[in-house]
């Protein structure tokens, strides 16, 4: 007995196509030429992860420039799992031991962007895959205000022009959170924070934070779709953007501090969510200087 025929996908109306299209022109010649840096990871690399490394791919062809950088820390959870090893957390850090960085490592650069980069020549684009040990392009150092939580790091410096030759040729950078300490340590680092970094170190006309919320929301848990910097900053100091949010808005404000034209936190869960923000009227909240 045959199996049954798949249904046939739904026909598109030409008319609605030139229509989106017509739509989306203005939006392309905005940032045509640009980059854009995008923060995937988490609960975002599943649902809606279908549609990343097309839209990733799609930006580069009308002439955008993405840099993606990604997170992992629910996979490196299940794998610590499976190996037996005991992970603990201070103020939502990692404390990462030499033997948690090498599962740290195995997974984020090994496993996780590899899978990306692979993605991403699926379908169609030139990716190669990085962590800041590659070149040396982002130096680490140590970070201790959260008392001793072994081989976490922060951003130190980042090489922009080591960057600008990907963004000069057709390569997609994929980005892996490891950063080199300058006494040759490796050390872990948050992703949100790499891609900030990058973002502000490469002046990217956007920064986007891809996350497992629609945005920032105000007191009535409505989305709020622009924020002064100063208003992020009340909006903070006031209670109304609280909990796991605080460390989203504040990354965001570092990159618009540090040169990028504006951040946007924005639901990556959403199918096609990049291409929703960038050229429709927007999806998440955008944060700029003023």
């Amino acid at each position: 007995m045959s199996s049954p025929e798949p249904p046939a996908t739904p026909a598109i109306d030409p008319i609605m196509q030139a229509r989106v299209l017509s739509h989306a022109l203005p939006f392309l010649r905005r940032y045509a030429g640009k980059t854009v840096v995008v923060k995937y990871g988490g609960h975002a690399m599943g649902a809606g992860g279908e549609s990343f490394a097309q839209d990733i791919v799609l930006l580069r062809q009308v002439g955008i420039h993405p840099i993606v950088v990604h997170g992992g820390g629910p996979q490196i959870n299940r794998m610590l799992d499976r190996l037996g090893i005991k992970s603990e957390f201070v103020n939502g850090l990692r404390v990462t031991s030499r033997e948690i960085m090498d599962v740290v490592e195995m997974v984020l650069a090994g496993s996780i962007n590899k899978q990306l980069v692979a993605s991403i020549v699926a379908e169609g684009g030139y990716a190669v895959g990085l962590t800041g040990k590659d070149g040396g392009f982002l130096r680490a150092h140590k970070l201790t205000r959260n008392g001793e939580i072994g081989f976490v790091g922060e951003p130190a410096r980042v090489d922009a022009a080591m960057l600008g030759r990907f963004l000069a040729s057709d390569i997609i950078p994929v980005i892996a959170p490891i950063g080199l300490g300058d006494d040759g340590e490796t050390y872990n680092i948050n992703a949100d924070t790499v891609a900030g970094a990058i973002a502000g170190a490469v002046k990217a006309t956007r920064f986007l934070l891809l996350t497992d919320v629609p945005g920032v929301l105000d007191a009535e848990k409505r989305l709020i779709p622009e924020l002064s910097a100063a208003d992020a900053r009340r909006l903070i100091a006031d209670g109304t953007i609280s909990g796991g949010m605080i460390p989203k808005v504040e990354t965001c404000l570092e990159a618009v501090d540090g040169g990028v034209e504006a951040a946007v936190i924005v639901d990556g869960r959403a199918p096609n969510a990049i291409l929703l923000e960038l050229f429709t009227e927007g999806a998440g909240t955008l944060i700029r200087h003023t």
